[in-house]
């Protein structure tokens, strides 16, 4: 019977073209308004590490007190040296790393070439293991490679293209702004969208990979500046490094892997006690104020989402809603044109259950029409987010095999709920009265 309404849901497209073509275009342009706002939103709102991201927290110490915080007495986003620094010697985590921003000049091999701007991060050796990083070849270096401040590097498989044609580069030297490093590792493609464990930088949230990998100790050693962001309180006046790292200026992200609830609760004591030596040896006039989150957590507190993405959704949706009111009224409107041959079905015998069946099965017939119209909107729409969000935001939206298969159930499923109440009335026909007026 399935197949015999879905024929006659098929012939019911044709009998009335003119009311068709209205529905089908309702559902169409309100469910492509939905899917084109949903795969961005879908893009920068989704758990970019969901394996770990209950075990990845970042720590946050108030080095700045309550007269100079942000709202809500919330401390900085990021540390200073002096913290991150007792942070990272304490190594009260089975697993932590210290990041900053850093940008290079790299040499192609053989001085060919003019030098290729590389940017990247400074980052400890438990960096790449935390966060799942994939290798194509080689691997990160080790602790021990930290300690002994090592020439080593970890580069990006688009850099590897560029500087040694893709091939395995594993040992070989480069030259980043006049230091000699040796590549250990080549990353797969591996950019998190967002850049979950730099949020602190904001404009690399949505950014293309990494180029460059290269130990923290190293980057201090050398005296590097961050290429990211630096927030400073109060009047601050330094002239070299040294002034530079015991200033109150916070530049350093930290990260550490927890993994239960345990060891949680153990490392927000330490922080608080961290920040109470602090306090009684002089350092901070306040009281300790720390904050641990994970992943998710800080996603949130960071607001990645951008507003403009929920706030197109929210109006998509709106749209959306008010398609299909107008597609109940066009159902009802097709439905009850037929209450003669309604009536007549019923008085052969027909069961209200055979009626509902009939018109719910030629309605998703409507929607699946729809759902295709919506398609072909929503492969349109895609190419054209970049008018409302920025580029690197609306380059992330994409029609997929999932997008394509939501948009069609989306259309199907909406316009059989919204057959419902027309296809109650339809059921409810009196076949008496309708035989009689006939």
């Amino acid at each position: 019977m399935f197949a015999h309404y879905f024929e006659l849901g098929l012939r019911s497209l044709r009998r009335n073209p003119a009311l068709t073509a209205l529905m089908v275009m309702a559902i169409g342009f309100g469910v492509a308004a939905s899917m084109i706002t949903y795969s961005v939103f879908r893009a920068v709102s989704g758990n970019p590490i969901p394996g770990k991201s209950s075990q990845l927290f970042i720590p946050q110490v108030d080095a700045w007190g309550p007269q100079q915080n942000l709202a809500n007495n919330e401390p900085a986003e990021a540390l200073g040296y002096i913290d991150a620094m007792a942070l990272l010697r304490a190594h009260a985590a089975k697993r932590q790393t210290m990041l900053y921003q850093v940008q290079l000049a790299a040499m192609p091999d053989g001085n060919r070439d003019l030098p290729l701007t590389a940017n990247g991060y400074a980052v400890t050796s438990d960096f790449f293991s935390m966060f799942d990083a994939p290798f194509r070849f080689g691997g990160g270096w080790s602790a021990q490679d930290d300690d002994a401040r090592a020439t080593d590097v970890v580069i990006s498989g688009a850099l590897n293209q560029k500087l040694f044609g893709g091939v395995n580069s594993v040992g070989r030297t480069v030259d980043f702004s006049g230091h000699d490093y040796r590549v250990v590792g080549v990353l797969d493609h591996w950019n998190p969208r967002p850049r979950f464990y730099d949020l602190f930088t904001g404009a690399n949230s949505f950014a293309d990979e990494p180029d460059i990998y290269m130990p923290f100790a190293r980057a201090l050693d050398l005296h590097m500046y961050t290429a990211g962001r630096n927030s400073c309180r109060g009047t601050i006046s330094f002239t070299n490094w040294q002034a530079y790292t015991q200033s109150n200026c916070v530049w350093i992200t930290s990260w550490v892997e927890l993994d239960s609830p345990a060891e949680v609760t153990r490392y927000r004591d330490f922080l608080t006690h961290y920040a109470a030596g602090q306090q009684h040896a002089g350092r901070f006039d306040w009281a300790p104020n720390v904050r641990l989150r994970d992943v998710v957590q800080w996603m949130d507190y960071e607001k990645v989402v951008p507003p403009e993405s929920r706030i197109a959704l929210v109006v998509a949706l709106g749209f959306f809603l008010i398609c299909l009111v107008n597609t109940i009224g066009l159902l009802l409107a097709k439905f009850m044109r037929r209450a003669g041959e309604i009536g007549v079905r019923r008085a052969l015998g027909a069961t209200r259950g055979e009626i509902y069946e009939q018109y719910l099965i030629e309605a998703g017939t409507v929607g699946l029409a729809g759902g295709v119209l919506g398609l072909l909107l929503t492969a349109l729409g895609v190419s054209g987010v970049g008018i409302l969000f920025q580029p690197q935001i609306a380059r992330l939206a994409h029609l997929d095999a999932s997008l394509v298969g939501l948009t069609l159930v989306v259309a199907i499923a909406a316009t059989v709920l919204a057959a419902f109440y027309p296809a109650w009335r339809a059921a409810r026909v009196q076949p008496a009265w309708q035989l009689k007026s006939s």
